[in-house]
């Protein structure tokens, strides 16, 4: 190889194959019909702030059109929509297409009498899919139905995004199953609420935090984590709002926990297909035991152990 072809090498690997800057929206939505208006607009005028900033991939939190604090079934279902027919994807897909970028954001989904907490993601080009939260938090369980759409893993222009919801990122499996589907980014939308203390450690960010470092880096993905702040009736949220590398460390800081506002980095997405070989001789992939992994996830329990 002559320098000139090793130069030439070089210049090809080190430019990006698929750059995106990716955006996290962190906001205070409130529950109530009154209030749905003054969310998505809010969460849209720090997503054109974004956008303005460069962004190409925009996540907002869960709920982020509705609010969180549900006084019963009956306003669950006063603010739920179709998914993608109803008004606020119609207002994240406008936002899209003007900006040319890909937007995720959560909202109660309503298909037929059920209710779901649901992760939809649009692109210029309109609607491209959606996730049901597979785990429910609390009293969630006593107006939505648990996700029944399994992992998806969506195709897009910039890469391969998974999407995850809140309580999700506490069971490994949900993670590990984006990756193994070929996920470039996990796009984590959540109203991660305040629980017993100690809330925060000495650098002020919390355990959901920690687990979705925890998560990107033994999955070897990125992960833009996107969640609220502020107080909804009786719920306090934690902020911390955060994007990882695939090494699992934060490549823009982590938010406040008060603060509304957005954060972004600059990754090369498919960057990540590459990421889960460490050495030589370690491949995460490969490495996995999975002929020993029957009894972690609750199959032939009896025969976990030789007797």
């Amino acid at each position: 190889m002559t320098p000139t072809d090793a130069a030439q090498g070089q210049d090809h690997q080190d430019h990006p194959v698929s750059p995106a800057r990716v955006a996290v929206v962190q906001f205070a939505p409130r529950a109530g019909l009154d209030n749905r208006e003054a969310n998505v607009g809010r969460a849209l005028e720090l997503a054109e702030r974004a956008a303005r900033d460069g962004a190409t991939l925009i996540v907002l939190p869960e709920l982020a059109s509705t609010g969180y604090s549900f006084r019963d079934r009956a306003e669950a279902y006063a603010h739920a929509e179709d998914v993608p027919s109803g008004d606020t994807v119609a207002r994240w897909e406008e936002f899209a297409r003007r900006h040319g970028v890909h937007l995720v954001g959560g909202l109660v989904e309503r298909a037929g009498v059920r209710l779901f907490d649901t992760a939809v993601l649009v692109g210029p080009d309109g609607y491209v899919g959606r996730y049901r939260k597979t785990h429910l938090w609390n009293r969630e369980k006593l107006w939505f139905t648990p996700g029944d759409l399994g992992f998806p893993v969506f195709e897009t222009p910039i890469g391969r995004i998974g999407l995850l919801i809140c309580w999700d990122i506490w069971f490994p499996e949900v993670p590990r199953l984006l990756a193994q589907q070929g996920a470039d980014i996990i796009c984590s939308v959540n109203n991660w609420v305040w629980t017993p203390p100690p809330i925060f450690d000495e650098t002020g960010r919390c355990m959901a935090a920690y687990l979705t470092m925890t998560a990107a880096h033994v999955n070897n993905v990125y992960i833009a984590a996107a969640n609220r702040v502020g107080t909804d009736r009786d719920a306090r949220f934690l902020g911390n709002s955060l994007i990882t590398g695939t090494n699992g460390w934060p490549v823009a800081g982590v938010a406040g926990a008060e603060e509304e506002t957005f954060l972004a980095a600059d990754l090369d997405i498919v960057a990540a297909r590459s990421a889960p070989i460490w050495t030589p001789l370690n491949d995460l992939i490969r490495d996995r035991r999975t002929d020993l992994y029957d009894p972690l996830l609750g199959y032939r329990l009896g025969q976990a152990f030789p007797r």
